[in-house]
């Protein structure tokens, strides 16, 4: 397990943070294992690349989190990744001839915190955490990979403003996807990011801003400023409207090499009744001819088709058109709950109109029991008029958490 690199502030160091939890007496709750295991198969087939990609992976998670002990708390859980199939490029393993799938071997410290919530309708964390700001557009997990993206990180939300939430992170370091092994697989920060949300009767109204420096890719440096309102009206027996815009603008920060002003919008509309839920919604990222507006500490994988063509927002932007129909059966055949969905996608560039293909993604999740559960997901991408290579992802994955 790699304990080393664990940036500029540091982490406690476990017998600190014991020492510290054991000055904090008495214990108001018993502490608990933490268990997550999930073993995947995902399938690859790639145009232009020789050979399709076969990943049969095992992601475990084992961890131990504390009672509250005066308002503290400490968690500290490790984090392995095992090939049990390997015919795919891991982006370590040096196989240009295989689609990419970046689920690399490691073993890693996943999470170490301190965490005190003594002070009323507030929480700190300190050390390394998993944080997913909002819906995690701009930082989160990803968590569908098998190996988290976690934080060293001081993190402080309050509520003590009435119907105000405000939530401050300071990232010292990032610790991504790629694990240690790999030359960009954590990354020095230097970044400042905060939310203000306000809960009104017309919804969620949220501000925020990410003031990032990479230090080790300084093209990612950027400051990002926006504003998101969000909400749902529900009227009995009619189907429920919900509905969210956001805009954002971003511009070089910090030791960012050029200078750059570029700005996102989003908005979706959807409707929902017994189960069954519809979606329309349009996403739009600037681009400048050199650049498009980034989001590298996000969970990409959520947005812009789960085939993930599009990690990185291409130079001249991307216009991402999209609908999503899902159902929820109300009598599964077998477990407690089952889901389905279906999306669409239709890409273009945002400066020009070019195509950049189109999308089809479909996902199936069942939750077998309070610890098991199932999922089925494909996506199929077009390339179009673009150069970008058509391909076809299928996983297949049982989890177990506890």
């Amino acid at each position: 397990m790699s304990l080393s690199n664990t940036g500029r502030f540091g982490l406690l160091g476990p017998a600190a943070l014991m020492a510290v939890l054991g000055a904090a007496q008495p214990a108001s709750a018993e502490g608990h294992f933490l268990v997550n295991a999930r073993l995947r198969t995902e399938l690859i087939d790639q145009d232009g690349l020789a050979n399709a990609a076969t990943a049969i992976t095992l992601r475990t998670r084992l961890g131990y989190q504390t009672g509250e002990m005066s308002g503290f708390t400490f968690l500290v859980e490790g984090e392995n990744v095992l090939h049990l199939v390997d015919d795919f490029n891991d982006t370590i393993n040096a196989r240009p001839g295989y689609p990419v799938v970046a689920d690399p071997e490691t073993t890693e410290l996943n999470r170490l915190q301190l965490a005190y919530t003594g002070i009323e309708n507030t929480s700190l964390t300190l050390g390394r955490q998993r944080i997913i700001l909002g819906d995690a557009r701009y930082i989160g997990n990803v968590g569908f990979r098998q190996n988290e993206q976690t934080f060293d990180a001081v993190l402080a939300s309050t509520t003590a403003i009435e119907h105000v939430t405000l939530t401050y992170a300071y990232l010292d370091r990032v610790h991504r996807i790629f694990g240690d092994d790999h030359p960009a697989g954590e990354f020095d920060l230097d970044a400042h990011a905060l939310t203000a949300a306000l809960a009104a009767p017309v919804g969620t109204v949220t501000a925020f801003a990410i003031l990032a420096e990479v230090e080790d890719a300084a093209a990612l440096s950027s400051a990002t400023y926006g504003v998101n309102w969000s909400g749902s009206i529900e009227r009995y027996g009619q189907p429920t409207f919900g509905y969210r815009l956001e805009y954002a603008v971003q511009s070089d920060y910090g030791n960012a090499p050029t200078a750059f002003d570029l700005d996102m919008f989003r908005a979706e509309a959807s409707l929902s009744q017994n189960g069954l839920s519809g979606a329309l919604g349009i996403e739009s990222l600037s681009g400048n001819g050199s650049r498009g507006f980034g989001t590298p500490l996000a969970t990409l994988h959520g947005y812009q088709g789960w085939a993930d063509v599009f990690l990185t927002t291409p130079a001249n932007g991307i216009r991402d058109i999209y609908g999503r129909a899902a159902y929820a059966l109300p009598h599964p055949p077998f477990g407690s709950a089952m889901r389905a969905t279906i999306v669409f996608h239709d890409f273009e560039t945002e400066n020009g109109s070019a195509d950049l293909g189109s999308e089809f993604d479909a996902l199936l999740t069942s939750q077998l029991s309070e610890h098991v559960a199932l999922e089925f997901k494909a996506a199929v991408y077009d390339g179009g008029d673009s150069a970008l290579a058509d391909r076809t992802k299928l996983w297949f994955a049982i989890t177990y958490s506890r």
